[in-house]
């Protein structure tokens, strides 16, 4: 029987069953299309081996007039710049106390109590120390006068830490809780150090999550399930039943300092103490029902499934003002960082800069307007009511001005109203105009000059927009995923088909849609989006569509943040463990030492012979795919053909066929593979898969023939 050339349709289609998506894909992870042809995608490495605090949901690229390049990163916690892959905080400072803080520590603990009236800190906020002395033993004043995370907040002239080794920093110390669960917490103290008794590893407790469960910083060693635990205050004992691996962030626990019965003093009388910005959430917490955020956000007696106010995920906005920062924290204050006094400066309030006036305290979205040269705010405070957010109000300061706000006939500073929803969600600056979206509309900001400066009108109601990072701009277009639904404005609104569309949204964590980041990987001409699953509060899936072919595809990984190359010769995007990385580089996961494989497969829908009322066999396959460009010397993709009888019934399967590159040849340039495999299977349709899980692997796939013929009618 002649061969049977084995061509399908570029992109995945869920919104169909397998068998009526004939000559499609169906299923795919870690792979995309290029000319029309399934490949493996590539790549990430660590930009560098340096982490930074916090999960990262915000990156800015730019380059200073001196060459020097720089990439902006917020996190829950901390504010940082990403110089040369080392990352220098400059999150703002809340409050200083001067003279006025003391401390207390208990003989064999770690944790000091420090007394600083009405410090208002919480739980997780960061304050530096300075001028402190010893309190007589171990607690020197070396170890006070460091950087430190509030443990606890016992009142609120009150907050702890844990006492560690001097010049040990923040970055090389915790970057997060882990669980242990035990018969019982009932008799354990929060603060309190807990000992293993076969392991010897110790920890604080920092979390009494419920009834079996600390939430632990991250342990000095590795705890064993099974053994024994024992309070350093309490005496309490009791067994692990499951303990964190040994590899759960290895090595970034600093060493505790246990005080001795000489450590009496207060750290002396001229003791300072510095707070950086109020530390954000990382997981939304939302409410239903009455009262769960503001008066008519939503429709009159449906359940409020709205964010509740102040308890919104932290979202940095940025953007640059020249070669300077302008960062603002969403719902929060607007702040500047002056490139000249360099990286180990702190970004200040706009509004404490010299001859500021009345400059916004509090906004949602931050932007500077590239063709005109304006700061612009988004749900900001007015000149009228400093401090006191108005969620659809858009203040502009005068043009080429930081500090100039107030409204004046020789200046073209000034404000707009969006009269439609109840608040701004995100703003999305394109080459003619400003996209800003509400939470129920779409409206357009272009500049129109003096005397108003700015015009502004609305081009769709009845809009979403899932969150302040799930949309970008990308050729003149903006696209943007919004409630069960994805956009695109290019003119005029309109939604985009979405081949995959009930495969996003039928298995997504609607409680964490703020954390939806949109990306453009314009290499391959694809927008990327970053989303929980429904079993998951952190991204931990991407669907992707290419705007070129016009076609979807989606797969497993878990990003935070996304930058396109453009001053970098790669995609950077913010991952697990709290580092960057390099993106479409090599073909394997570079997020451990050694790489690791990924894992990457596409699976065809169902076809068949006629309208499937014959049987087919098969028996043998010729593959075709490329294996250019990899560095495994032998590089090798797995072939399987699946086949059943009826479009409900079990998959019968082939041995999976491995084929391999050969033995590279000197005297052609043709490439060399396994030439055919043999295969014995038979059913009335079936379906290709094509996979890899080993290191160094490129692979693309072409159009295989298979030798198949019609099998009799039973």
């Amino acid at each position: 029987m002649p061969l049977t050339k084995l061509q399908f349709r570029p992109g995945i289609n869920r919104e169909t069953t397998s068998y009526s998506n004939e000559g499609g894909w169906f299923d795919t992870d870690k792979t995309r299309f290029r000319f029309g042809y399934a490949e493996k995608i590539g790549g990430w490495i660590k930009q560098s081996q340096n982490a930074y605090l916090g999960s990262a949901r915000a990156l800015h690229p730019w380059v200073a007039l001196d060459g020097t390049s720089f990439i902006g990163v917020g996190t829950h916690l901390k504010y940082y710049i990403n110089e040369g892959g080392g990352f220098n905080d400059i999150t703002p400072i809340r409050k200083t106390t001067t003279d006025g803080i003391t401390f207390a520590a208990t003989n064999g603990s770690a944790i000091i109590t420090a007394t600083d009236s009405s410090h208002g800190a919480i739980v997780d906020d960061f304050v530096t120390i300075s001028e402190a002395v010893s309190l007589g033993g171990n607690i020197t004043a070396d170890v006070l006068n460091q950087e430190y995370r509030v443990l606890s907040v016992p009142s609120g002239n009150t907050f702890t830490f844990e006492a560690r080794v001097a010049g040990t920093s923040i970055p090389s110390i915790t970057t997060g809780v882990v669980t242990l669960t035990v018969g019982s917490t009932s008799s354990f103290t929060l603060g309190e150090t807990i000992t293993g008794a076969v392991s010897g590893a110790t920890t604080i407790i920092s979390q009494i999550t419920s009834s079996t469960v600390f939430g632990v910083n991250i342990p000095s060693g590795t705890f064993v399930a099974g053994e024994i635990i024992t309070g350093s205050t309490s005496g309490a004992t009791t067994t692990i039943t499951t303990a964190p691996s040994s590899n759960v962030n290895a090595g970034l626990n600093a060493t505790p300092v246990l005080a001795n019965s000489s450590d009496t003093g207060n750290g002396g009388s001229n003791a300072d103490a510095v707070y950086q910005a109020t530390i954000g959430l990382d997981t939304s917490v939302v409410g239903n029902g009455w009262n769960a955020g503001s008066w008519g956000r939503g429709s009159w007696n449906s359940a409020a499934n709205l964010t509740v106010a102040g308890e919104t995920l932290r979202v940095w906005s940025h953007d640059n003002f020249g070669e300077d920062l302008l960062i603002n924290v969403r719902d929060g204050g607007i702040f500047y960082w002056d490139k000249t006094n360099g990286v180990s400066t702190r970004a200040v309030e706009l509004s404490s800069l010299t001859n500021s006036d009345l400059a916004p305290t509090i906004a949602k979205v931050v932007l500077v307007s590239d063709a005109d040269r304006h700061i612009i705010a988004f749900g900001c405070d007015p000149e009228t009511a400093i401090g006191t957010q108005d969620p659809l109000l858009i203040r502009f300061s005068s043009q080429e001005s930081l500090t100039e706000w107030r409204t004046l006939p020789t200046n073209t500073a000034g404000d707009l109203r969006i009269g439609s929803g109840s608040e701004i969600i995100s703003a999305i600056e394109t080459r003619q105009q400003i996209l800003v979206f509400t939470d129920k509309s779409l409206h357009a900001m272009q500049f129109i000059g003096p005397p108003f400066t700015f015009g502004i009108n609305a081009i769709s109601e009845n809009i979403t927009i899932a969150g302040p990072l799930a949309g970008i701009a990308v050729e003149d277009m903006v696209f943007w995923m919004g409630r069960q639904e994805f956009y695109i404005y290019s003119g005029s609104v309109s939604r985009l088909p979405c081949t995959v569309r009930d495969y996003v949204f039928n298995d997504f964590n609607d409680k964490q849609i703020e954390k939806v980041t949109a990306s453009t990987n314009t290499a391959f001409s694809e927008i990327w989006w970053f989303y929980p699953s429904g079993d998951s509060d952190e991204n931990d899936r991407y669907v992707i569509y290419n705007y070129q072919q016009k076609i979807w595809y989606y797969g497993n990984l878990s990003r935070t943040a996304w930058l396109d190359r453009g001053i970098e010769t790669c995609p950077i995007a913010a991952g697990s463990h709290n580092h960057l990385y390099e993106h479409e580089s090599g073909f394997d996961d570079g997020s451990t030492s050694p790489s690791t494989a990924i894992s990457a497969h596409i699976e065809s829908s169902q076809f068949d012979i006629g309208d499937g009322d014959n049987f087919t066999f098969i028996n043998k396959l010729i593959p075709d795919l490329t294996f250019r460009n990899s560095s495994n010397t032998s590089p090798k993709a797995t072939f399987t053909l699946k086949t059943r009888n009826f479009p409900g019934g079990k998959y019968l399967q082939s041995n999976n066929k491995a084929i391999t590159q050969s033995a590279a040849a000197t005297s052609t340039v043709v490439e060399q593979f396994t030439d055919q495999v043999h295969i014995r299977l038979r059913g009335r349709s079936f379906a290709l898969r094509v996979d890899s899980e080993d290191t160094g692997v490129a692979w693309r796939l072409g159009s295989p023939r298979v030798d198949i013929r019609p099998d009799g009618k039973r």
